[in-house]
């Protein structure tokens, strides 16, 4: 029997299971491909409770996502190009929020970058942050987050 630490090793030395493959028969994108490609940063969505913020609150994080996820794939790819508008090259990405039920110091809050590549596969990254991290990063929250999750992408 693989204990759980084995199997995350396992999942983080392995690319297709750390991008989130959506098709067996796809191969991940390779780092040089990510690292000087187009992305278009798609309009962003909250799933979850969204009555945790106000409409002001919940347009500025929509705002902060959009802004702040095309920031963060352009720092770890510097060469990579943030387009306005999706073209037959570019990488559509949907930068995602998951927001809990409630926020009590138990719950976590998630986000999620998903990739569609120009030939249609789909790849995302993601992860779970907990209340105190919110707390601790404030107006700066989003800008971390996504800084994290591409830090999940090939380099």
């Amino acid at each position: 029997m693989t204990t759980p630490r084995t199997l995350t090793r396992a999942a983080l030395a392995t690319p297709l299971l750390a991008l989130g493959l959506a098709s067996a028969q796809a191969p991940a994108p390779s780092a040089q491909q990510l690292a000087t490609a187009t992305y278009v940063i798609l309009d962003p969505v909250i799933e979850g409770n969204q009555n945790l913020v106000n409409a002001d609150q919940r347009r500025s994080i929509l705002e902060a996502m959009k802004r702040d996820s095309g920031g963060a794939l352009k720092r770890r790819y510097p060469q990579a190009t943030i387009a306005a508008a999706p073209t037959a090259t570019a990488i559509q990405v949907r930068p995602v929020f998951v927001a809990p039920n409630a926020l009590v110091p138990w719950n976590k809050l998630g986000a999620r970058l998903e990739l569609q590549m120009p030939q249609g596969q789909k790849y995302s990254v993601s992860e779970s942050f907990g209340i105190s991290v919110l707390l601790r990063y404030r107006a700066e929250f989003v800008n971390y987050m996504y800084d994290q999750l591409a830090t999940r992408l090939p380099r």
